[in-house]
């Protein structure tokens, strides 16, 4: 969605009407993840992608249509095998597109959301009498939007929490009123930010694969013997502070992921104090069993509970019975995109 806004932004300010395709659901196998988008304006200029190239003209033909009568559409494509193989994938499989006319409040909405690393939700009806109606929700329970039965936001609302902590859109066919009504629950979650506490060897590569996974890195570290330039070309952001300082200043949200790998409990257990603390969607920290005992005892000291620490995750990363810090940092990037991806990881 990301990638969209700019071109979106400047179709509304020159006055264009938009329509908004996303990818409401995928059965076997299909190019782009449920949520993709594509932002289609009157003139048929096109932005982003919901198929990788299989159904774009069609969706763009759908898309004029609904900008000329304001209704929403929800279509279904197949993705035949020789489409599928076009665009690099081993099998064809079947996808649903919502495509609906954006005014440019709803536009606006959704671009502070992302601009700001807000995390959000757009909860859409799909289908039924009421198919096209909307709200935005926030994780503090603000909801803005509007739907005309009052049983449809009470069926919804036990479903947001664990969605925003899962991060991840969803499709769900609720009942309503004695109906069975398809809700797409599209979340908008900030975008990633890997902090990692010590700029030692394990540091170096775990930048390197977290640059090439789209995160923005920022390695801590006081000492200038570590953390310096020459050792982390490829850093988003090096700072030579103590973790503390810095952490207490840190704008957290949702898409925090901190690492903690210093091998130092003078940088380490304050950085783990202050993460859990805080917003993070993922905290780790590297060390033996012995070792994470006693930073335990330490944070306990600290005063945090049982279940902030039970947030940490460590032994840190994947087991896959790495050696050296490349393969330590492969599995701690893993893990982290497991959790980024919703997966339960123990």
């Amino acid at each position: 969605m990301r990638e969209i806004l700019q071109p979106m932004q400047d179709w509304f300010e020159s006055g264009k009407e938009v329509a908004l395709a996303t990818v409401v659901e995928i059965y076997g196998s299909a190019p782009r993840g449920l949520g993709a988008k594509m932002a289609v304006n009157q003139d048929s200029m096109m932005a982003g992608s919901v198929s990788g190239g299989c159904v774009e003209g069609a969706v763009v033909a759908e898309a004029l249509k609904v900008i000329k009568t304001g209704k929403p559409k929800l279509l279904h494509y197949g993705v035949t095998q020789d489409q599928a193989i076009s665009v690099g994938l081993a099998c064809g499989g079947t996808i649903e597109i919502w495509v609906e006319k954006l005014s440019k409040e709803a536009f606006e909405r959704m671009q502070n959301a992302l601009r700001n690393d807000q995390l959000a939700m757009l909860v859409t009806v799909l289908s039924g009498m009421y198919a096209g109606e909307q709200i935005f929700a926030y994780p503090d329970g603000k909801k803005i939007g509007y739907f005309a039965e009052p049983e449809t936001i009470e069926t919804i609302k036990d479903f947001l929490p664990g969605l925003f902590m899962e991060q991840q859109s969803q499709r769900m066919r609720l009942l309503i009123l004695n109906e069975e009504v398809d809700v797409f629950f599209d979340v908008l979650a900030p975008s990633p930010k890997l902090v990692i506490i010590g700029a030692v060897h394990i540091a170096i590569p775990l930048v390197q694969y977290a640059k090439i996974l789209g995160f923005h890195t920022i390695v801590v570290d006081p000492r200038k013997a570590f953390g310096n330039s020459e050792r982390f070309p490829h850093v988003d952001e090096l700072v030579n502070q103590w973790p503390q300082e810095f952490l207490e200043s840190y704008s957290w949200d949702q898409g925090t992921y901190l690492v903690v790998v210093s091998h130092d409990d003078k940088l380490d257990v304050p950085a783990l104090a202050i993460g859990c603390q805080n917003e993070a969607r993922y905290i780790g920290a590297l060390g033996s069993k012995k070792t994470f005992a006693k930073h335990v005892r330490d944070l306990k000291a600290a005063g945090i509970s049982d279940e902030q620490i039970a947030r940490i995750h460590s032994p840190i990363g994947v087991d896959i019975a790495a050696r050296g810090p490349e393969e330590i940092a492969l599995a701690i990037i893993t893990e982290m995109v497991a959790v980024k991806n919703g997966k339960q990881v123990t």
